[in-house]
């Protein structure tokens, strides 16, 4: 939701969906649509280690809506033990990243404290915003360490 071109020959998406559908049914309005380059789940990722200088971690973070609500299929949705979920999540992006590679991490505390998340990985970010107002949502950037 956050691209400014998904075309961009610099990103590759990686989603464990790939699907359209309509969310909006207004006269015109554009489909939603899923579909990443790599299918893959982010908690076991298919690349070598230290592939990549910066990777975006967006995970779902509704773990209340149903799973055909609009939120929902438009995010995607935490189920079972999505704090190992989230836990492995953060593992594959810092084995990925390169050496002194950056991870930009993004969380909505709609139903999950972003504290908590924080919590299921040993990295400290650097920076981030700490207390969005009103949309709730934090962007954390973390940088792995050459070692």
């Amino acid at each position: 939701m956050f691209w400014f071109n998904k075309q961009d020959p610099r990103a590759l998406f990686v989603d464990i969906r790939r699907e359209t559908w309509i969310t909006d049914t207004r006269p015109g309005a554009s489909p939603t649509v899923v579909n990443p380059d790599v299918l893959a789940d982010f908690s076991n990722l298919p690349f070598p280690d230290n592939s990549f200088p910066l990777v975006i971690f967006d995970p779902p973070h509704l773990v209340r809506n149903g799973k055909q609500s609009r939120m929902s299929r438009k995010y995607g949705d935490l189920k079972g033990d999505w704090r190992e979920m989230i836990r492995k999540g953060f593992a594959e992006c810092f084995r990925v990243l390169k050496p002194e590679g950056t991870l930009v991490f993004k969380w909505n505390e709609l139903d999950v404290s972003v504290a908590e998340v924080m919590a299921l990985t040993p990295e400290r970010p650097l920076v981030g915003n700490r207390k969005p107002a009103a949309s709730k949502t934090h962007w954390l950037v973390y940088l792995k360490p050459n070692s």
